[in-house]
């Protein structure tokens, strides 16, 4: 009966973030907009040097995309409750925090697909891409288990926006954008400096495009991608619940020193 509540509970947050989506439905339609440019545009820019070069560009746009936008609704749903003015009754009320955070999780991934559904469409029809030697299956997998590793990497970074109004806000975009340069999408992390490179090998998002392009370009078998979806499941059982700790604690120190006030 309680698991059935806390069910209950997650499904209501996701169906008020999609309300909120419908609300701002103008904004939305830009962006998605914008997102099916960037993509054609990367796709295009490696055109001009080949095939192969043009799918490993699209590959990482597709995914990346898909990565970012779990991360960054995750990691702002915060500053949404503060921009929408509801963030003292959303902490406030007589919910498990465990059901809140679900509920947002469950609602970017949701987004998250359909919005990487559309793209991945309309990306296919433009360059007429031919997906029939692809492992859809372990594209998939591999999507689910990645997911997680971003889940909880979100739910770490919207700790940010709690503490702090505006500045948080700033600062999950900067990790968002050393997520981006660490993790291979355009390049192969072995052109980073040497300084840098030791952080690829923390980052989920390396071995999340590395095994997505094997199975959209070289479709690679279950057995192939399986070590990487077994690494990646592993990294999400730890990042989640690490993510829930965190922000648990950064929730009962903003209630103590009164920072869940709409201006921070």
């Amino acid at each position: 009966m309680k698991l059935r509540a806390h069910a209950y509970g997650s499904i209501a947050f996701v169906e008020r973030n999609f309300a909120l989506i419908k609300r701002y439905i103008g904004w939305e339609l830009v962006f998605l907009s914008y997102n099916i440019v960037n993509a054609l545009a990367i796709g295009l820019i490696g055109a001009t040097t080949g095939k192969e070069m043009m799918l490993y560009l699209i590959v990482g746009a597709m995914v990346w995309g898909f990565l970012s936008i779990l991360f960054h609704e995750i990691s702002e749903s915060i500053a949404w409750e503060r921009w929408e003015g509801t963030i003292e009754y959303t902490f406030m009320a007589p919910i498990h925090r465990f059901t809140h955070l679900i509920g947002n999780c469950l609602h970017a991934v949701a987004y998250g697909v359909v919005r990487s559904t559309l793209i991945l469409v309309v990306v296919v029809f433009f360059f007429n891409i031919s997906i029939h030697n692809a492992n859809l299956l372990g594209l998939v997998i591999i999507l689910i288990v990645s997911g997680l590793s971003f889940v909880g990497l979100g739910l770490v970074a919207a700790i940010l926006p709690l503490l702090s109004t505006e500045k948080g806000v700033y600062a999950t975009h900067i990790f968002e954008a050393v997520l981006l340069l660490i993790s291979g999408v355009y390049y192969e992390i072995d052109v980073l400096p040497a300084w840098i490179r030791p952080l690829s090998y923390i980052s989920p998002a390396t071995y999340t495009l590395r095994a997505m392009r094997a199975a959209l370009l070289d479709g690679a078998s279950m057995q192939q991608l399986l070590p990487t979806i077994l690494l990646l499941l592993g990294v999400g059982f730890v990042l989640v619940p690490i993510g829930m700790f965190i922000f648990r604690e950064a929730e009962y120190y903003a209630k103590k020193t009164g920072k869940l006030k709409r201006s921070g």
